[in-house]
């Protein structure tokens, strides 16, 4: 588990430095060459550079061992930093919306080709990006990692529509085709109802694990399978679990024999324990409560 923590700590310090590189690539050659659309994504860039830092801080936090005053842990700490990138994708949605529509009522501006090898180049980055990234943060369930893997991808959403504006208009000059500029535009529309929607699941997600939502059916399922196995557990009284960030909290009563003795009971709640965290890697503490279950007992 330490490992796979270094590993997502890595992920995100290297999606870090390339969306500060990417940002002043898009602005440098945006301003240069008079591209409106690069330097709009380049700003947007900006943006996952506070998204990053927000991640990248958030993942170190959530590192921490639990102490006196964080008893379960820090890895909340990770779906905050989720939270917030949701609204700073959401801001930057609302941005690359409004410039779109802004450009459909000026003039265009004429394209050159670096300005769409800088936005291909960014749109190959941040597609390799979003690969490694979504799966290291699901093998880690790392709440910021994927945060930043949904921010990579929503940047892959920004480079293809830059490069199809760009495209269309280097395409309409050349072949004198009439509209061909207002492709920009209109892509950076879609782009932005596109990244608005993933702003929402994001933040909804994160909303939901600060809310203390139950984990999936499912899950609880294996969960209780694994419970009822044990031996001396005659039933299930209640069975709860809920996400605290990377890792996940089991909470469960159970009814043994009533004649057990002290320690007895205490082997069967280690043995529950044991069993959950050994099969559910992403379990990192269960709660376990005993009740005296009697052979005549009606419940």
């Amino acid at each position: 588990m330490t490992e796979q923590r270094g590993a997502s700590l890595l992920a995100a310090w290297i999606s870090l430095f390339s969306n500060v590189f990417l940002t002043l690539i898009k602005i440098v050659v945006g301003v240069l060459f008079n591209s409106p659309v690069l330097v709009a994504d380049g700003i947007h860039n900006g943006g996952d550079v506070l998204a990053s830092v927000a991640s990248v801080t958030s993942m170190r936090i959530s590192a921490q061992p639990a102490d006196e005053d964080h008893p379960y842990g820090h890895g909340k700490a990770e779906v905050i930093a989720s939270g917030i990138v949701a609204i700073i994708l959401a801001l930057a949605a609302l941005y690359i919306g409004y410039h779109s529509i802004e450009m459909l009522f000026q003039p265009p501006e004429e394209a050159h080709v670096l300005a769409l090898v800088a936005a291909f180049v960014s749109l190959v980055w941040k597609q390799a990006l979003y690969v490694y990234t979504i799966r290291l943060g699901r093998q880690t369930n790392s709440k910021g990692l994927l945060a930043t893997a949904y921010d990579h991808l929503a940047d892959v959403y920004a480079s293809i529509a830059a490069c199809v504006g760009i495209g269309l208009a280097l395409l309409g000059d050349a072949y004198d085709i009439p509209y061909t500029e207002y492709g920009d535009p209109v892509a950076g529309i879609i782009v932005a109802l596109l990244v608005l929607k993933l702003a929402y699941q994001m933040a909804n997600e994160a909303v939901h694990v600060l809310m203390e939502k139950a984990v999936a059916t499912d899950k609880l399922e294996q969960y209780a399978l694994l419970v009822i196995s044990v031996p001396q557990v005659k039933r299930i009284d209640r069975l709860r679990a809920r996400e605290h960030g990377h890792y996940i909290l089991v909470d469960v009563r159970v009814g043994v024999p009533g004649y057990l003795t002290i320690q007895e009971g205490h082997d069967i709640s280690r043995d529950i324990k044991r069993s959950i965290m050994e099969h559910h890697a992403d379990v990192d503490e269960v709660l376990v409560h005993l009740n005296p279950w009697y052979e005549d007992d009606p419940k």
